[in-house]
């Protein structure tokens, strides 16, 4: 790759940095849909909380099937021409999610979503890697913070649009449908499932035109081998031999599953302590808001008064004290421990992910589509937390699922990161 020539002037890293934000948006508004899609498919296709959790569990295993291959697609399209086309294929994903919703076809609703992460791979594969090198490699978690908030300012919006479009007056819907004959209810859950296919064609047409905006626009190409340059000691050597990045996809894959549990498992959660629908269907947006609150704190502190590897160290001992007070506690309050691992939460990607791809130098687009691959933890973490809740209380099966995976975070906050630069 290399930075080419557009038809318009390149931009600077500040136009840059806003056009990645404005992808970052899109991320957060498309992934954040998925805890409310969760209550929605349970009503639309009259599934238990195990198939219902399949929303998570197709949408994350596409990062991990299709990262390599977007790593490959980016060498040969680079970082621009790729991420347009993530957002075609984000959009194929839209409408065919749309339609077999509206067809009553669960697993043609689920490929929907299979494509719909697909898409996102290709585009994370390139604009993670992309905003980590724009510019200084150690100041990289405040502009992924500012990335972060741009994801969570639409995911707050995502569920909370779901949820008043889509799951207003989702008890008394409830209601209705448990007193109607199937006749009936087949109208009922048709109508409903009218709600969803109007927005999700809607976003599909979005996404198409972003895609030709985004291919017309000022934003240049980066050579990560020079702008993420390996020392020279480094010589030819091949991704096993930076243990780091190893540990570092690990570390991605138990983060993103503690912020899928925090974040789209919350009504679920809320659920299985006994508080109605209509409530559990803005627990998603608390979550998400005390993410925000995360990353303004990021970004005040990062690097000013702590370096991003501290900060995530800091952040791995309170996801463990939040998940404590959670299992310690019921009802509403319980829940809101869960929501503030929002806070806990929020700068740990901007952290991790420039710590495990750099020094990576020609390497970086295959060492961040091994990070992406690590998003897969959000299809398994959660699955595991449905499947085990219905053997083990579900407050202690959400202590023993997370906390590991944030002492996990912890080590690499510690000493994970540094495997092997020693040698280096």
């Amino acid at each position: 790759m290399s930075v080419t020539a557009t038809a318009t002037r390149p931009a600077s890293q500040g136009t840059s940095i806003a056009i990645i934000g404005a992808l970052f948006f899109i991320f957060g508004f498309v992934t954040w849909l998925n805890g409310p899609l969760i209550t929605f498919v349970k009503y639309r296709f009259t599934l238990s909380d195990i198939g219902a959790f399949l929303v998570l569990t197709v949408f994350y295993l596409s990062y991990f099937f299709l990262a390599l291959p977007a790593a490959s697609i980016l060498k040969r399209t680079g970082m621009k021409k790729g991420m347009s086309l993530g957002l075609l294929v984000m959009a194929l994903g839209a409408f065919t999610f749309g339609e077999f919703v509206l067809r009553g076809s669960y697993p043609g609703a689920l490929t929907g979503l299979f494509v719909i992460g697909a898409g996102l791979a290709l585009l994370q594969t390139a604009a993670n890697p992309y905003i980590s090198i724009v510019g200084p490699i150690e100041r990289a978690a405040q502009r992924i913070a500012v990335m972060g908030i741009c994801n969570k300012v639409a995911g707050s919006l995502a569920p909370y649009a779901f949820a008043i479009v889509v799951l207003a007056g989702i008890d008394a819907f409830d209601a209705k449908l448990a007193a109607a004959d199937p006749v009936a209810r087949e109208a009922l859950l048709t109508e409903f499932a009218a709600k969803v296919h109007g927005p999700y064609l809607v976003m599909a047409g979005v996404l198409a035109v972003l895609a030709v905006l985004l291919l017309l626009s000022p934003l240049p190409d980066i050579r990560p081998e020079e702008a993420n340059a390996a020392p020279a000691s480094h010589g030819d050597k091949s991704l096993l031999q930076f243990p780091h990045v190893w540990l570092g996809a690990l570390c991605i894959f138990v983060y993103v599953g503690v912020e899928v549990m925090a974040g789209d498992a919350i009504g679920t959660y809320g659920n299985a302590l006994g508080l109605p629908p209509g409530d559990t269907r803005f627990f998603t947006m608390f979550t998400l808001l005390s993410m925000l609150a995360g990353y303004l704190a990021g970004l005040i502190l990062i690097p000013r008064f702590v370096s991003q590897e501290r900060y995530l160290s800091f952040s791995a001992v309170l996801g463990v004290l939040l998940t404590i007070g959670a299992f310690l506690t019921k009802g509403y309050l319980s829940v809101g421990f869960v929501a503030a691992l929002g806070f806990a939460n929020a700068m740990m990607w901007p952290a991790i992910f420039p710590l495990a791809i750099e020094g990576l130098g020609r390497l970086t687009e295959r060492g961040s589509a091994l990070l992406i691959m690590g998003i897969c933890g959000g299809a398994i973490i959660p699955q595991l937390f449905a499947l085990l809740k219905q053997h083990i209380h579900f407050q202690l099966v959400f202590l023993l699922l997370m906390v590991p995976c944030y002492l996990y975070i912890l080590y690499y906050a510690l000493r994970g990161h540094r495997a092997g630069q020693a040698a280096g």
